[in-house]
């Protein structure tokens, strides 16, 4: 088969899953992974034959809502390559923002907690932006450390991970200036509404809070923040929607201040910071 040919095939079989931009993007993620190229050798190669030689059972997973990083077991985050599998949160382009938010605020040297750190992307991106930066990364699984453990040698990273647990006591670790996360922090009576390529194959540890109390693991990693950043050390959190208000409410009663909630690209209250 032509690529073309091969991009349609894939199209065709993940139709019903996605809208056709999306469907597309998909086809020519596999196509550029599996073939070498960059999404502009791509266009100037479609009519050329090509042979994928686990396209088959490629498709059969995507078919069957398996979402495209697990299936090629690598995404992309920052202009970084992250291996993940099942047991890590697929990093999101929305953190990204958040990244950049952070890394902006960072100053040379800085020593950075990355709470929940999953597949490492925040804390090795991290790594990368801020010259000079102690990075320590905690995560209570297992997998997720392992994983996060092959990104932080991928990339030779300054990252110390550490299994953690973020609903506990975390001031061992010691002072920081910053301290970022991306917690789970969508309600469980969403679950309905959301797609099964998220539902049936990323951690729901990683995803999803109780109802009663959405704000659980932000209040948790706030109220150690007020003993391990230094004085003037910012917070970063990655935030749900609905949260913003919420959040900024809960910091102030906590002692923090100048808290500001920023939107993403796609117009939605995502990140909040304070001041410690």
């Amino acid at each position: 088969m032509t690529i073309r040919e091969t991009i349609q095939k894939i199209e065709g079989a993940i139709s019903v899953l996605y809208d056709s931009r999306e469907a597309t993007a998909v086809a020519r993620q596999v196509v550029c992974r599996r073939c070498g190229y960059n999404f502009s050798q791509l266009v100037v190669h479609y009519d050329d034959e090509t042979q994928i030689p686990d396209l088959e059972s490629i498709v059969a997973e995507l078919a069957a809502a398996r979402p495209v990083q697990y299936v090629l077991g690598v995404a992309e985050f920052c202009d970084l390559d992250f291996t993940v599998s099942e047991g890590v949160l697929i990093p999101r382009p929305e953190t990204e923002e958040l990244v950049e938010w952070v890394a902006s605020g960072a100053k040379r040297g800085a020593r950075i907690l990355d709470v929940g750190t999953g597949s490492g992307a925040i804390a090795v991106a991290l790594a990368k932006k801020v010259e000079g930066a102690e990075i320590v990364a905690v995560d209570i699984s297992e997998k997720a450390l392992q994983i996060a453990a092959e990104n932080v040698a991928r990339h030779s990273a300054n990252v110390t991970l550490v299994k953690a647990d973020a609903l506990g006591d975390m001031s061992h670790l010691g002072q920081f200036d910053i301290i970022v996360s991306n917690p789970p922090y969508i309600p469980q009576s969403d679950i309905a509404a959301m797609h099964s390529n998220v539902v049936d194959y990323e951690p729901h540890t990683a995803l999803f809070v109780e109802d009663d109390d959405p704000l659980c693991f932000y209040r948790s990693i706030a109220q150690n923040g007020v003993k391990m950043l230094r004085d003037g050390g910012s917070l970063y959190f990655e935030i749900y929607e609905r949260f913003g208000a919420q959040m900024v409410k809960m910091l102030e009663e906590m002692g923090y201040s100048d808290s500001e909630v920023v939107k993403d690209v796609f117009g939605k209250e995502r990140m909040v910071w304070s001041r410690r």
